[in-house]
This record gives structure tokens, C-alpha cells and sequence, in this order.
């Protein structure tokens, strides 16, 4: 598994709030926790803008993908509304994740809890070229169940 350093700046409204962490040795997504001064209840079918309290510096040619935390998702109903969220290298500002409850009940978010992870990736860039036509294929222009239900 490949490591790589990412310097972080911890906000003042940070402070005291673990940086995010890999919870196991083989783990590929790092927790993010909330840096909120008062909890944040999400009613059902609401949703917030929740900070971590960090900026950082990604380095060219990697991304953060912010994704949901899947006990949370399964046992009640919270989710990363832009999932995955991405984190391009040139970002300076503060890491917020937008959650939102698909759940029946209310869920709370205290500080310090781990709401949601972020995955490190490659990227790669594609250089977009015009063309008159492109290259056949067995599914051609099908999409959106063309490939069949099941």
C-alpha cells in the first residue's frame, strides 16, 4: 500500500478534533470528524454543511474522495449528498462534507464524531479531442438498462 505525506492546517474551530485516520492498517478511508461548537440535528430529508475543521495540500495528481460512513448509512439513513465529493489538489479551503438524512428519525452530529471518510486516489487528466466519429461497439449508443434488469 502506497503512503504519501498531505500537510494539514487545523483551523481554530478544529482544535482538539482528531485528524482524520485510518481506523485499521488495511483501511482505505480515513474518518472525518465534526468541528462543530453546538451538535447539528439533521430531521429527516434535511441536510447540512458540516466542517472538519482542516484545510490541506494535496499533492499534484491526487484527489480526496469524500464519501459516507457505511454504519451510519445502514443504521440511519445519513449520507454524503454529493457522494463521492472530490478534493482537487489545488484546494486550500476548509474540508466541509455535505450530509443529508435519509432516514425516518432525526439523527444528531456532536463534535468529534465521525461522520463520514476520505479516500486518497490518483487521478488522471484526459485531453478531450474532436473527433468526427468514434469507434463501434457491441453496445453502442445504449444506456440506462440497455444491457438488460438483472
Amino acid at each position: 500500500m502506497q503512503t504519501i505525506d498531505i500537510p494539514v492546517k487545523v483551523l481554530p474551530h478544529g482544535d482538539g478534533i482528531a485528524l482524520p485516520k485510518f481506523e485499521t492498517a488495511e483501511a482505505a478511508g480515513a474518518d472525518l470528524r465534526a468541528a462543530i461548537s453546538e451538535p447539528v440535528t439533521l430531521a429527516p430529508g434535511a441536510r447540512a454543511l458540516i466542517p472538519t475543521g482542516i484545510c490541506m495540500a494535496l499533492p499534484a495528481g491526487y484527489e480526496a474522495q469524500v464519501r459516507p460512513r457505511s454504519g451510519l448509512a445502514y443504521r440511519h439513513g445519513i449520507t454524503v449528498l454529493n457522494s463521492p465529493g472530490t478534493i482537487d489538489a489545488d484546494y486550500r479551503g476548509e474540508v466541509s462534507v455535505l450530509l443529508i438524512n435519509h432516514g425516518t428519525e432525526p439523527f444528531t452530529v456532536e463534535r468529534g464524531h465521525r461522520f463520514a471518510q476520505m479516500v486518497i486516489a490518483p487521478v488522471t487528466q484526459g485531453r478531450m479531442q474532436v473527433v468526427t466519429s468514434l469507434n463501434e461497439t457491441e453496445r453502442g449508443a445504449g444506456g440506462y438498462g440497455s444491457t438488460g434488469t438483472i
